[in-house]
């Protein structure tokens, strides 16, 4: 159904005036000037086609058109208000939908939700598989976190420094290259070829090569001993990032977790 455009501006002009009986009073209220109240009255008549206010001795007079069509703006007028409490309560909600990468859920984000649920038991999340960007409303995600060189055209925050760090098995003296999509091998180079970082890291704590991989990835296994690190790690133009589009960045539930994440 086609919906009539609704001057908005001018019917919450034509509102306050109405509820004053003085342009001035309704500039107050308003914080615009009396002239630009009068502006957008005779705008609203000119598109109306009528006469809202008559001039009397005594001051301003509603006519009986403005008078007619009075109560039911101002029941619109609440209905937007309601409307509006409506889609902020949304934000009350204890649910989280994140996408990211398998291997990162798996390695890095799960314990950590884990901990986040133990002071916020209400919250519940959804995971959503993403090795890749996917979009926000198609999805209907709350937060994302990509390997990515930035946000893009998202808020977004860096977990950390990005850094790429070579791993091998405790006691393994296997060279074999172990890849992965976002660590190619040079063509033709002998190579272990996995589904992902966290592939690779498994790969390598079982004996079956060495890796470069994500430091961020790597840590709680690096910590664990399951594999060790050989020599420095290297500065990398990519890393992993919380992402979001402002509206969801800016919610209060979203805040939280992403505060929470990123205070370790």
């Amino acid at each position: 159904m086609k919906r009539t455009h609704l001057p908005l501006n001018g019917l919450r002009v034509f509102d306050a005036a109405a509820r004053h009986l003085s342009f001035t009073k309704a500039a107050d209220e308003l914080a615009v000037t009396p002239a630009a109240v009068g502006q957008q009255i005779r705008a609203l008549e000119d598109m109306l086609g009528l006469v809202l206010f008559r001039r009397t001795p005594k001051g301003l007079e509603l006519t009986g058109e403005a008078e007619a069509g009075l109560e039911a703006l101002r029941g619109g007028f609440l209905m937007f208000e309601e409307a509006v409490r409506a889609m902020q309560s949304g934000q009350s909600s204890q649910s989280l939908t994140i996408a990211a990468p398998r291997d990162f859920t798996a390695k890095w984000l799960a314990p950590r939700l884990a901990r986040y649920s133990q002071q916020a038991p209400d919250v519940r999340f959804t995971l959503v598989a993403a090795d890749q960007p996917i979009d926000f409303t198609e999805a209907n995600l709350d937060l994302a976190i990509w390997l990515a060189k930035g946000p893009g055209e998202h808020e977004g925050v860096a977990l950390a420094p990005g850094a790429m760090v070579q791993v091998a098995g405790p006691g393994s003296e296997a060279d074999t290259r172990i890849a992965w999509p976002g660590c190619p091998v040079a063509k033709g180079e002998s190579a272990l070829r996995l589904g992902d970082a966290g592939l690779a890291i498994d790969a390598a704590a079982n004996g079956l090569g060495q890796a470069w991989v994500p430091a961020l990835l790597a840590e709680a296994d690096l910590a664990a001993g399951r594999v060790r690190a050989i020599g420095d790690a290297e500065p990398s133009t990519v890393g992993y990032w919380l992402v979001a589009p402002t509206p969801q960045w800016r919610q209060k539930k979203v805040k939280a977790l992403v505060e929470a994440l990123t205070a370790d």
